[in-house]
């Protein structure tokens, strides 16, 4: 039913390529389109997620934005954190770093003063967890899969964000073996608003954005604010819980170990 492990992107050497950053646009009347491009599997370093928090927030106070959509150019919607910037680093500042930028853009989502739409290709794996489970709406391609690949990397956490996606049961199952769901199986369980060719993806997200952006926009920031003040969970509590133990692991050495052996059994547990 649900796929196998993958090898994960950011994990992958691949020739060097300029970052790109994030971009703000409008296509259209009351929609701010925001596109996260960081070559080359769009796995964000720590200043790129603090610049995607800054993105979703000022889109969100511009008073003439009604909906975001959020999109990602390249090979993937998002590949999770820059496990090699933390590599590069002999202490624990960019481990840090991460835990801070990725807690900040995925808020960024959530507290958003409009809806935010993510429009969804490709992997979506990790920290792509966080940004989406915190979303408003999910339009996704075919080729779409979502999944935590945390423990092989050596981390933990978006298990909150993952739990928003697919039922408790087997949000456990697939944090447990890092398997990946498709698209269409998380369009069965309600999360996925619509399945789609990936050519029509952004059309398709453009699509539903427009349809909300005809709602009138103070009204739309009262409902924004109204359905987030009755989540069952709290989300911003509930994954700053869960960055804890990330660094824990890291504390302990097994983060370092995992990571190094690309998830198998690298050693006796401590």
């Amino acid at each position: 039913m649900f796929g196998g492990k993958v090898a994960d992107p950011a994990m992958t050497v691949r020739p060097a390529s300029t970052v790109k950053g994030v971009s703000t646009s409008s296509p259209d009347k009351g929609i701010a389109l925001v596109t996260v491009d960081f070559p080359p599997v769009n796995a964000l370093p720590v200043q790129g997620w603090y610049d995607l928090a800054d993105a979703l927030l000022a889109a969100g106070r511009d008073p003439g934005t009604r909906v975001v959509v959020l999109n990602s150019a390249g090979r993937g919607f998002n590949a999770g954190v820059d496990i090699k910037e933390m590599q590069r680093d002999s202490g624990h500042g960019a481990l840090i770093g991460a835990n801070r930028g990725c807690y900040a853009a995925f808020s960024a989502v959530y507290d958003c003063e409009v809806p935010v739409v993510a429009a969804v290709h490709g992997f979506c794996l990790g920290g792509g967890i966080g940004l989406v489970g915190n979303a408003d709406a999910i339009v996704a391609s075919e080729d779409a899969t979502f999944g935590l690949p945390e423990l092989d990397r050596g981390a933990l956490g978006a298990a909150t964000h993952l739990s928003r996606l697919v039922p408790q049961h087997l949000m456990r199952a697939l944090y447990y073996t890092s398997r990946t769901a498709t698209a269409a199986e998380l369009h069965a369980h309600g999360s996925v608003w619509k399945v789609v060719p990936r050519e029509q993806l952004l059309d398709e997200a453009l699509d539903l954005a427009r349809e909300i952006a005809q709602k009138d926009g103070y009204l739309l920031r009262l409902a924004k604010a109204a359905i987030n003040g009755i989540d069952p969970v709290d989300v911003h509590r509930s994954y700053r819980f869960e960055q804890g133990f990330t660094f824990e692991a890291n504390l302990s050495g097994v983060a370092d170990r995992v990571r190094d052996t690309f998830g198998s059994d690298g050693g006796e547990d401590k």
